[in-house]
């Protein structure tokens, strides 16, 4: 099994996950023109998805996923909610499941668990995927952490994990107070601190990637990231992975 991303952050999010001959993306934040470019880039085309599996309704995260869909004829996963939140946006499209949040479902040979996050949406999602052998885990657009969050995440072999912004860049930055508040609640999106403090707490004897992921371009930085993820770990900076806005992360296998 192996991971990518086609770009992480508040402009536009994706991640390929693959396994074999399965390949799944999940959300899709990039116009149509741009998803082809980043998936070439990783050496993929649209014709290759097997599946596309939805977080929420947010415009990062959602913004390409209906026309690629209809363009390609590729299946779509998402909860009820995000569904019942973009009816119109996902309405027309032919292959669409709806998922309960708890309940786990197959894409061909990719086992593909949900697990309910708390976030400003209607029924924001993340995910697992194995493939029998292998666990990655995907963890961003979250406020704060659960114990349901913490027991699905423990025993990952990889793990992309939300590292949004630093606190104090966040409180001295020009956004509006307001902005600041939905950023940093309890629904809205984990700073690098509390981060490290889940990774902490997980069971990550079997890890052999971590990437930070959905970092803010004004409020953090990598090493910023990286440094806090590390002490976690206690590992060198140098260990942790970084997916960026502009060029993603190139393919990473899970062995």
């Amino acid at each position: 099994m192996r991971f990518a991303s086609l770009g992480s952050g508040s402009e536009g999010n994706g991640l390929i996950v693959q396994a074999g001959k399965t390949t799944v993306l999940v959300d899709c934040g990039f116009t149509l023109a741009d998803t082809c470019m980043r998936l070439a880039r990783l050496g993929l085309d649209p014709n290759c998805l097997n599946g596309i599996v939805v977080t929420h309704e947010h415009g990062d995260h959602i913004a390409g996923v209906a026309r690629l869909a209809r363009k390609y004829s590729i299946p779509i996963w998402l909860t009820y909610g995000t569904f019942r939140a973009q009816f119109k946006l996902f309405s027309s499209v032919p292959k669409l499941t709806k998922i309960d949040s708890h309940g786990s479902f197959t894409i061909d040979g990719l086992l593909v668990q949900p697990f309910p996050v708390p976030h400003d949406a209607a029924e924001p999602v993340q995910y697992t995927f194995s493939e029998g052998a292998k666990l990655l885990g995907v963890l961003t657009d979250t406020g704060c952490s659960t114990p349901h969050i913490e027991a699905t995440l423990s025993g990952c072999d990889a793990l992309v994990l939300e590292c949004n912004h630093d606190t104090a860049l966040l409180v001295n930055s020009d956004y509006p107070i307001s902005l600041k508040q939905r950023i940093g609640g309890r629904f809205g999106h984990l700073n690098n601190v509390d981060a490290a403090a889940l990774l902490a707490r997980l069971d990550y004897s079997s890890l052999q990637h971590i990437v930070a992921a959905h970092l803010s371009r004004k409020n953090n930085t990598p090493e910023l990231a990286a440094y806090a993820l590390s002490k976690a770990l206690n590992c060198s900076p140098e260990w942790i992975a970084v997916a960026g806005q502009d060029e993603g992360l190139a393919w990473r296998e899970i062995v």
